[in-house]
């Protein structure tokens, strides 16, 4: 059974945010062109097998699910200088994103059944901008 993660993307605006911070903290780690993106927890899943049978991770951007990210690996490491253990939760590289869907806020990652999970937008989909917007678009032959 596929089981996904979603945890906050705190401090961020939308999704282009998003990824200019991703690539920021990649190039601060010098972490290599090909390497999955690293994202920090304190707490390591215990259903690891399940979150990688094409698992993703969700991210809520403003208290709205906007994306996702999948799952590739997890690793446990420890922090010498705090004294504590923490994880790295290995994600692709790519934001994938997703229909919006309101979400409150919480503290951490909280485990995801896939059957909750929005879907994926399609290219051209308009349900993540205003209506006005999108009828303007449509009208003009954009979308």
């Amino acid at each position: 059974m596929v089981l996904h993660l979603i945890k906050l993307a705190v401090g961020v605006d939308d999704l282009a945010h998003m990824k200019k911070l991703q690539a920021a903290r990649r190039k601060q780690r010098r972490q290599g062109p090909r390497s999955p993106h690293w994202v920090y927890t304190r707490h390591k899943p215990k259903r690891v097998e399940e979150l990688l049978e094409g698992g993703s991770l969700y991210w809520v951007v403003r208290g709205v699910i906007r994306c996702r990210q999948e799952l590739v690996g997890f690793d446990e490491d420890f922090d010498k200088e705090e004294a504590r253990k923490y994880c790295r939760i290995q994600v692709r590289r790519s934001l994938i994103p997703t229909a919006p869907r309101a979400c409150r806020a919480f503290q951490g990652w909280r485990y995801y059944a896939a059957g909750d999970a929005p879907p994926d937008l399609a290219k051209g989909d308009t349900s993540d901008m205003p209506k006005q917007m999108a009828d303007e678009l449509k009208r003009l032959g954009l979308l």
